[in-house]
């Protein structure tokens, strides 16, 4: 049987998600069989097992730091918000309905056996399960049958770290306030406090750490300092959306209102030279070297926030102008003539896309969710050098579209995804960007289109990827007590 451990958070983007990740690779750096965990997850990013089913993104990359395989049982539910007031819900990869909050607030404890039966299928695989909180764990007016927090601690009897985010202040209120409203069993479930992006000199918060722990009677574990990382994030508060740096190549990713799968174009930031900019305004394009619109859980209404925005037709000037112009599944289907939703499975309704590319969508009621591979059939424009390209990806959407342009991509089976005319691309399959051969082209012919030699070198993702795991790691171990934390979970 595995040991668990929980990491709480004293509200959203605390770090939970990386600390919980970090965890994960110093355990399997320690040789222990380590499973990461999150009974309910609310995101838009996320990703598709080789079985073809959908989960939270946050658990895939935990499980890759701890170099595993991602598994639904690792996010055997997951909300995907549709509407302010509704969401898709998804569980053990495979979507049960849409609920309004209210429908699925009265109806969350339906699923507690579903989240232990995947809970218990990884006890009987690994030695520790790491277990993710969501939100903070005292929205009192949610603590009625909660099922991810201190419900979850309760069904597995596990010991709960709590981490505070001390780079947004208030860290005293933070840790001390969140322990104050448990009550007496829940509080005694919190084995100890974590100080979490602390800046600066840490000898200078040895008092923080003395006053935390005599009114807290907690012990503060460790006080982990601001780490830079390049890790994929899920959280519609990162960082990196805020990002307004530009570089010598400047790529513009448009801020859909309901943005999805954000972390397909991290792989640019690893390139020097190159910025990843999200804009939402149309004066913000004016640099823009590439501007993609990117993935949407609602294409229509997000569509509608993009005619609105005045961002269409400022993205239609530039495209005028030569500037190329990428779109990934919503966005893909944006750039098309028409878009239409008859059986409401995003909301319902239909609009006229940009028309930048020849392309009619209709939604389904099926989704389809798919891990595929192929190359880039000939294509022209700008980026007419990626003929050839080989790519690995998925699929996650409900639309099906009509093309009457070029194709783009070709798969394994002999079908093909995806659109190009000119310098206007679009294509279904997420991580498309990843493959360093795509990635490169792009920021190379970029670089040259202003007559600049990019001197940098590629990397492969992945490669990348465990280098960044692998430095997360090392910031975390050299800055919390992982004897308590071993000795937490019998170890």
């Amino acid at each position: 049987m595995a040991k668990p451990i929980m990491i709480q958070g004293t509200m959203s983007n605390a770090g939970k998600s990386l600390f919980a990740a970090a965890l994960c690779r110093i355990l399997r750096q320690d040789g222990y069989r380590c499973a990461p965990f999150k009974s309910q997850n609310m995101a838009l990013n996320s990703f598709i097992t080789h079985e073809g089913l959908e989960m939270g993104r946050a658990q895939v990359m935990q499980a890759e730091a701890a170099g595993i395989e991602p598994s639904v049982l690792m996010n055997p539910i997951l909300l995907k918000p549709t509407t302010d007031v509704g969401s898709q819900v998804i569980v053990n990869g495979e979507i049960r309905d849409n609920m309004t909050a209210s429908e699925y607030f009265c109806r969350k404890r339906e699923y507690i056996p579903e989240i232990m039966k995947a809970y218990r299928e990884l006890d009987s695989q690994y030695d520790v399960i790491v277990i993710e909180g969501a939100g903070s764990p005292v929205e009192l007016n949610l603590l009625t049958d909660d099922i991810v927090n201190m419900g979850m601690a309760r069904l597995v009897n596990s010991p709960v770290l709590l981490v505070g985010d001390i780079d947004r202040g208030g860290i005293f209120a933070q840790l001390l306030g969140t322990l104050s409203l448990f009550d007496q069993d829940d509080r005694d479930k919190v084995k100890g406090l974590v100080v979490n992006k602390f800046r600066g000199d840490r000898t200078l918060f040895d008092d923080g750490v003395r006053i935390l722990e005599q009114r807290g009677g907690k012990p503060v574990v460790g006080v982990v300092p601001y780490i830079k990382c390049d890790i994929d994030d899920e959280d519609s508060l990162s960082e990196k959306l805020e990002n307004t740096d530009v570089g010598t190549v400047d790529i513009a990713i448009v801020k859909l209102p309901r943005i999805s799968n954000f972390t397909d174009f991290d792989v640019f930031s690893q390139y020097d030279g190159v910025s990843v900019r999200y804009v939402a305004k149309s004066e913000q394009l004016n640099s823009a070297d590439l501007i993609i619109i990117p993935g949407t859980k609602s294409t229509i209404s997000d569509m509608v926030w993009l005619r609105e925005s005045g961002l269409e037709n400022a993205i239609k000037h530039h495209s005028g102008e030569g500037v190329p112009i990428f779109g990934i599944c919503g966005g893909y289907q944006m750039m098309g003539q028409r878009i239409s939703d008859p059986l409401g499975s995003e909301g319902g309704g239909e609009i006229d896309g940009m028309g930048l590319l020849n392309i009619e969508t209709v939604f389904c009621s099926e989704k389809r969710r798919t891990r595929i591979h192929g190359q880039i059939s000939e294509c022209g424009g700008i980026f007419a050098s990626l003929s050839g390209s080989r790519f690995e990806g998925y699929e996650i959407h409900m639309g099906q579209s009509l093309v009457h342009e070029r194709r783009l991509g070709v798969l394994s089976d002999g079908s093909s995804e995806g659109a190009c005319k000119g310098n206007i691309y679009g294509s279904y399959i997420h991580g498309i960007f990843d493959s360093a051969e795509i990635s490169e082209c792009i920021v190379k012919t970029l670089f040259a289109r202003k007559s600049l030699e990019f001197r940098g070198t590629s990397i492969d993702r992945q490669i990348y990827r465990q280098s960044q795991y692998d430095l997360l790691a090392s910031e975390v171990r050299h800055n919390i007590d992982m004897d308590y934390i071993y000795k937490l979970i019998g170890r």
